[in-house]
């Protein structure tokens, strides 16, 4: 059974924009208020380690598949950069997407050097797109690395596209991960929840942190305590390198309907199979994400039973 969900809109959304505002949230949580993100953006941040080589399938070297997926797959919004929605956005209009505002490659290593990431558009580069394309534009993201010497820079910049984005009737994301020099344990719970409580500072609709991982804890508690500390910000967490499927969905559905997290951002774990099994590995995710289907019942549609 679909899940259903009323959309409380932030104050900072103007009269005028509260009717989009409520329409590209519900477009993009499919009326549950549970995200199921896909996410390509990793185009730019991982450049090709993760769309070619050993235990990748041959469609994910081809950008296309990304789109494909997307389109055939029961997705919420799928996540990439503006150039690449530019280029095959005109096939592919049905899609929400949500544009990343920020990106970086990982080839400059923490050890060298602290993460930062400033904005390849602005704002208004994303709406005057969103007019001239007559694509479903619903949402943007940002990613901010907490711990870098740089922070400053991308929390400012956050909350401006925050507040801009809800003047525009957008709905938010901020990719938020501890990372730098200053920072012990990227994966500490307590840590990660601080994160999720800036998000929620920052006013974003939803946040996109690591899963926490800490020996001698529960799941269902290290992700409650990261829920709690996101408040009206909902949490999503990133799915991380692929693995087994069924390890995968169990793993959400603790998430979800143990830890009260609201979805999921997964990429690898859905793009890097050939196409038909990457539309079933979406679909399998969103009956947990938004039918709160079991783990049992999203495997057999992954395994197309």
């Amino acid at each position: 059974m679909t899940v259903q969900s009323e959309v409380k809109v932030p104050l900072d959304v103007p009269e005028d924009y509260r009717d989009m505002y409520r329409e590209n949230y519900q477009l993009i949580t499919r009326g549950t208020g549970r995200l199921m993100l896909f996410a390509g953006d990793q185009k730019m941040e991982h450049l090709n380690d993760d769309f070619y080589g050993e235990g990748i399938h041959p469609d994910d070297a081809d950008p296309e598949h990304l789109f494909r997926i997307a389109d055939q797959g029961r997705i919420g919004v799928f996540a990439t950069q503006l150039g690449l929605i530019a280029r095959y956005g005109m096939d592919y209009p049905d899609i929400p997407y949500l544009v990343k505002i920020n990106s970086k490659t990982h080839l400059i290593k923490t050890a060298q050097k602290d993460p930062f990431s400033p904005g390849l558009y602005s704002l208004k580069d994303v709406v005057k797109f969103r007019e001239s394309s007559g694509l479903k534009i619903a949402a943007v993201g940002y990613t901010i690395y907490l711990g870098s010497e740089s922070e400053a820079e991308m929390l400012s910049q956050a909350a401006q596209l925050v507040f801009k984005a809800h003047r525009h009737g957008l709905v938010t994301v901020l990719w938020i991960y501890p990372r730098g020099t200053a920072v012990k344990d990227e994966k500490d719970p307590h840590l990660i929840a601080g994160a999720a409580g800036a998000a929620a500072c920052l006013g974003s609709d939803f946040v996109k942190v690591n899963a926490p991982k800490k020996d001698g804890i529960s799941t269902a508690d290290q992700i409650t305590e990261v829920t709690k500390a996101a408040g009206r910000t909902k949490v999503v967490c990133a799915g991380g390198s692929s693995v087994d499927a069924a390890a995968f969905l169990t793993q959400l559905y603790e998430q979800i309907h143990s830890g009260g997290a609201s979805g999921n951002a997964t990429g690898r774990n859905i793009h890097q199979k050939p196409l038909d099994e990457a539309v079933r590995m979406c679909n399998a995710i969103s009956a947990i994400t938004m039918d709160d289907a079991s783990v049992d019942e999203a495997l057999r549609i992954y395994q197309g039973n």
